[in-house]
């Protein structure tokens, strides 16, 4: 089982938890879990102002194995209004755009879509349950 918990945050809000959004999808090969603006398609939404967030920005997929791994989706543009960056324990690692990196099987951390332009953020928590 994946669980993600996802909170978006601007300057005016830092360290708020209220708001929250959770989630979750068995560890089964195909299982899928998307975050962005596009409530149609995705469990998680950011708020439709949002801009910097793609309509479906990231991808959470479960691998035939029961590993899940996490994909920056390429949007519309050339060059994207965010940065994403995966956190797990001390180690933060920017994911590129486009580009696909594993989680940790059973382990828990967080991805960080940060506006380029201004200070807000989509933070999602995950824990990956074996």
């Amino acid at each position: 089982m994946l669980e993600l918990t996802m909170a978006a945050v601007s300057a005016a809000e830092t360290g708020a938890t209220a708001g929250m959004l959770m989630a979750d999808a068995p560890s089964e090969p195909g299982a899928v879990l998307r975050v962005g603006r596009d409530k149609s398609v995705c469990r998680l939404s950011t708020p439709d102002d949002w801009l910097f967030v793609s309509r479906v920005h990231l991808e959470f997929q479960c691998l035939q194995d029961g590993t899940w791994q996490l994909t920056w989706l390429r949007g519309s543009l050339s060059e994207p209004s965010s940065e994403v960056r995966l956190t797990v324990g001390e180690y933060a690692h920017p994911v590129a755009y486009g580009g696909t990196v594993a989680l940790p099987r059973g382990g828990s951390g967080e991805v960080v879509i940060q506006d380029r332009t201004a200070a807000r953020s989509v933070n999602v928590g995950f824990y990956h349950e074996v």
